[in-house]
């Protein structure tokens, strides 16, 4: 990709200033047309209307891009490819260790590519993620977050043994998730199963016991650590709301109940209904599980609808690396999705950036306002074609200097 040499014109030493085409800020309200943002010591400095004049300054030309803060994936799995072969896919759960680092670093690139400056791991048999994140700065550059679970909990016999181990025989879940010194970012835990694309709606049975579950949560918090937990139907998800947990990852027939509850209590719901997209482009068209895979997206979709009436907190979660979905390109995936689901551009932005960002604790908010953080992405055009243009980002921006990589952004 060519990089737009307008949008490497800035320096440390002195201020800049960029005249958007549009700018969404994150905040949720909509895109503001011919906005100028300005910004000094890697912070923005002032957003206000072309109308006013330059103040003084002479902006760079970007009236063709819309600019939005950098977004975030807050569900990915970066050992997997989200290509749908059988042979392919069992080779990756016995990767070589010479080739691993290779892939999963030129995953992260394609995030980049697309706008996603930070990316939460749901974990992975070898703890693989947990390793490349030590490499930051060699393998990828400094300016990208990855968020890491190491080795996610399931019960031994049930499905998880892709992501991550059980507890010890004989050990709680509690005091497994207390004794794990692995330097990781955040606790996963797969508290129920996956979802069936023939016999839609089947009940999935809880993983753990409720009491064991909070008691893992608490025992997690008291270490500072973050609980993302995997649950589909309405016992797992009551359960791990129940348990305090800070976030639902997937939640297939959740049910209303459950739903309004994560409204009231404020527990980040990521839905990851773009991984029956990928299901559907990986099928035979037409075929049981085809016909499947329609309906579950079709009812994530309405759940989606759901929460935004109730008010409920929703990160952009894509689970890159699921069979069908492919790290970077899913995220715009996603995001049309939720504009299908009622939410206005503006509002899926500010899930996308603002939500994940605090789910991540990000240094910067997600939203671009005067003293923040100057983290911006730029796409081509206006911003009722955002989702197609994020395929051809033209510049991200790490506290005010363009992040260049490989061959670039």
């Amino acid at each position: 990709m060519t990089t737009d040499r307008r949008l490497l014109q800035t320096a440390p030493d002195r201020p800049g200033a960029f005249h958007c085409g549009w700018l969404l800020d994150g905040s949720g309200a909509g895109p503001r047309r011919d906005v100028i943002l300005t910004v000094a010591g890697g912070r923005i400095g002032a957003v206000f209307s072309a109308d006013e004049g330059p103040h003084g300054l002479k902006p760079l030309d970007w009236r063709d891009f819309t600019v939005l803060p950098p977004l975030v994936d807050a569900h990915v799995h970066l050992f997997l490819s989200g290509r749908s072969d059988p042979a392919l896919r069992r080779m990756q759960l016995s990767p070589d260790p010479e080739e691993i680092f290779d892939h999963m670093t030129a995953r992260v690139q394609r995030h980049l590519r697309r706008g996603v400056l930070a990316v939460r791991d749901g974990g992975d048999h070898g703890a693989l993620a947990l390793a490349l994140r030590g490499c930051r700065g060699q393998r990828y550059p400094d300016e990208f977050v990855l968020r890491a679970s190491g080795r996610a909990w399931h019960r031994s016999g049930r499905y998880g043994g892709a992501f991550g181990r059980s507890p010890a025989e004989g050990q709680s879940l509690a005091d497994a998730v207390a004794e794990d010194g692995g330097g990781i970012d955040q606790v996963k835990i797969i508290a129920s199963g996956i979802n069936s694309l023939i016999d839609f709606g089947r009940p999935t049975r809880p993983q753990f016991d409720a009491a064991d579950l909070k008691a893992a949560v608490a025992a997690a918090h008291r270490r500072g650590l973050r609980v993302m937990v995997h649950a589909n139907g309405e016992r797992p998800v009551a359960d791990a709301l129940a348990a305090g947990c800070d976030s639902i990852e997937h939640g297939f027939f959740m049910g209303e109940a459950n739903m309004v509850q994560i409204a009231a209590r404020g527990t980040v719901w990521v839905p990851t209904a773009g991984t029956m997209a990928g299901c559907l482009d990986a099928l035979e068209p037409g075929s049981p599980a085809a016909d499947g895979a329609r309906r579950l997206l079709d009812h994530q979709v309405a759940q989606l609808a759901r929460a935004r009436e109730l008010g409920a907190t929703v990160a952009v979660g894509t689970d890159g690396g699921s069979p069908g979905v492919r790290h970077g390109r899913a995220m715009a995936v996603e995001l049309a999705l939720m504009s299908a689901a009622g939410y206005r551009t503006g509002e899926v932005v500010r899930c996308a950036a603002v939500h994940g960002a605090r789910l991540l604790d990000l240094e910067r908010t997600g939203v671009l306002q005067p003293g923040a953080p100057a983290d911006f992405i730029a796409a081509a055009g206006p911003p009722e074609a955002l989702w197609g243009s994020l395929e051809q980002i033209q510049a991200v921006y790490r506290k005010g200097l363009p992040v260049v990589w490989g061959e670039g952004i």
